[in-house]
């Protein structure tokens, strides 16, 4: 399944695909630099940039934890959270998963599958997972 992540809201999209890994789909998601996050752009820079810096409060030379900054890693990141991660179905639900930045020439001209649930509604503020990534430090 192919699905094209235009204009699509961050947690909607999420949790649709964790429902479709879990059922043992293979699933490919388009153009994730893209997809919207609700919020004012501060909001949602804040709340990611917290993250990230987390990993050095304690101690800088630990291994973790890492916090992901480019858009098609955050989108990963916020399915394997949707996802019973710590067990084997999880695992290998998420190893099926497949994230790009853009459109892929192997993709391009293959019909993408819509999903008007995760669509933005009544949203007044969103910004896109794009600009927040390149604000976090992230050259894709």
């Amino acid at each position: 399944m192919i699905i094209d992540g235009e204009g699509l809201v961050l947690g909607r999209l999420a949790s649709k695909v964790s429902k479709k890994l879990l059922e043992g789909e293979n699933i490919t998601v388009l153009n994730a630099d893209k997809i919207l996050i609700s919020g004012t752009k501060e909001w949602a820079y804040i709340k990611y940039k917290q993250r990230i810096d987390r990993a050095s409060i304690s101690n800088p030379r630990t291994m973790g934890p890492k916090y992901p900054r480019r858009p098609d890693d955050i989108f990963r990141r916020t399915v394997r959270g949707m996802l019973p991660y710590k067990q084997s179905t999880g695992r290998e639900a998420f190893k099926t998963l497949k994230v790009y930045v853009g459109v892929p020439n192997e993709f391009k001209g293959q019909e993408t599958l819509q999903l008007p649930e995760t669509m933005p509604r009544h949203i007044k503020k969103s910004v896109e997972l794009g600009k927040i990534s390149r604000l976090l430090g992230s050259k894709f």
